[in-house]
């Protein structure tokens, strides 16, 4: 007796989900001017180094560092915004993080001088939060949905009427 299981393998066919339309995409990189203090930073490093390691030539500390100093400036530059439309469903996505603009009850732009209180005494816990530094105003998307304990979205944008303007279409 044949105690092995048999497989049947069936070829499904089914319509390909539409490529997304971006509607608006910004990618949130470090200022220019700030690969300069990297770089210098990262040079004042090498030479520390440099001085720790009497045996090794004195590049070695300068071709370990500046590449670093590029990895880190590029890292921190990877947060992405976009707001994209497939299928008649349109999504707000923060990096991976996506939402569905059907659950937004209102949205409005944070402006840098009120950052510091959006971001302080009146920030929920609760809230999904991507800030960077560097980036002056701010989102608020406020989520209506009872299945989400997220109370609202709160992210950093350049351009935020922008983003605004691709969640209103």
């Amino acid at each position: 007796m044949d105690t092995r299981a048999q497989t049947t393998v069936v070829a499904v066919t089914t319509p390909l989900a539409a490529t997304p339309t971006v509607r608006y995409r910004e990618r949130l990189r470090v200022p220019l001017w700030w690969w300069l203090p990297g770089f210098g930073l990262a040079a004042l490093i090498a030479v520390t180094v440099n001085r720790a390691l009497h045996n090794a030539p004195n590049w070695v500390g300068f071709v370990v560092m500046a590449p670093l100093a590029v990895l880190v400036l590029l890292w921190l530059g990877r947060h992405t915004v976009s707001v994209t439309s497939a299928d008649g469903v349109t999504e707000l996505w923060i990096d991976d993080a996506h939402l569905p603009t059907g659950v937004i009850a209102r949205s409005a732009v944070v402006p840098a001088s009120a950052k510091s209180a959006a971001l302080g005494r009146q920030l929920d816990p609760a809230a999904f939060v991507a800030h960077r530094g560097w980036v002056g105003p701010m989102v608020l998307v406020v989520l209506d949905d009872p299945d989400d304990p997220t109370p609202y979205w709160l992210f950093s944008s350049r351009h935020p009427d922008r983003v605004l303007a691709a969640l209103a279409e």
